[in-house]
């Protein structure tokens, strides 16, 4: 069993819990309190440097970042659960492809915004929102490239579901749960709501949305 050291309502040790759901990897979550700052305790930071979470121990193989713990599983469990990722050279392309799309034209603006409307306002503290405006209004152009791409294939990679699109359900869950203007990005667009509704309503992320 896969040990997983997070904090259950991160986004990144959510992703991870979302992988070990779509290959039927069971896990066990010890929890690391990110509320009471345990991720900069000497004892986390000897294994996680940086102090974050999560990192894995896979049977004494420790690693950390979400995405990275998320190819490894994947290529692990080639052919169990859910299929994410691929030997074959073009395909593997599209997919790395893909996952510079969501990294580099998603993550990079959705990110900030939910730290500002989200994680600033539970620590107390006012969003700064005419950085959230300019990041929304630079999010419009990657969104209608995004629709683009998604007018022609049902995913970012082609027609089956990898790794690079479930890289986006714990950041955008938490963007488009702001509604309003947020919500719109992807309602004003048909085809990127369509994925969006795909990928959002897969039982493993039901599973996991709310907690690891």
């Amino acid at each position: 069993m896969v040990k997983l050291y997070g904090f259950s309502g991160s986004t990144c040790t959510r992703l991870v819990a979302l992988i070990c759901k779509e290959k039927n990897v069971p896990y066990e979550l010890t929890s690391v309190n990110l509320a009471k700052g345990e991720q900069k305790a000497a004892s986390h930071t000897a294994i996680q440097p940086f102090g974050q979470v999560p990192y894995i121990d896979d049977d004494g193989f420790i690693l950390y970042e979400s995405r990275a713990i998320a190819r490894y599983l994947s290529k692990k469990y080639p052919n169990q659960g859910t299929s994410l990722t691929t030997s074959d050279p073009k395909a593997e392309a599209l997919f790395e492809q893909a996952a510079s799309i969501e990294i580099f034209n998603f993550s990079v603006i959705v990110a900030p915004i939910v730290g500002e409307k989200v994680f600033k306002p539970r620590r107390g503290l006012q969003p700064d929102e005419a950085r959230v405006t300019e990041l929304l209004a630079s999010l419009q152009s990657k969104m209608d490239a995004y629709e683009v791409i998604l007018s022609k294939q049902k995913y970012l990679a082609g027609d089956s579901v990898t790794l690079a699109d479930l890289y986006h359900l714990p950041y955008g869950t938490a963007f488009y749960g702001l509604g309003g203007s947020f919500a719109e990005v992807f309602d004003s667009r048909p085809s990127l709501l369509r994925w969006w509704k795909d990928i959002s309503s897969r039982p493993a992320w039901l599973a996991v949305k709310d907690g690891a």
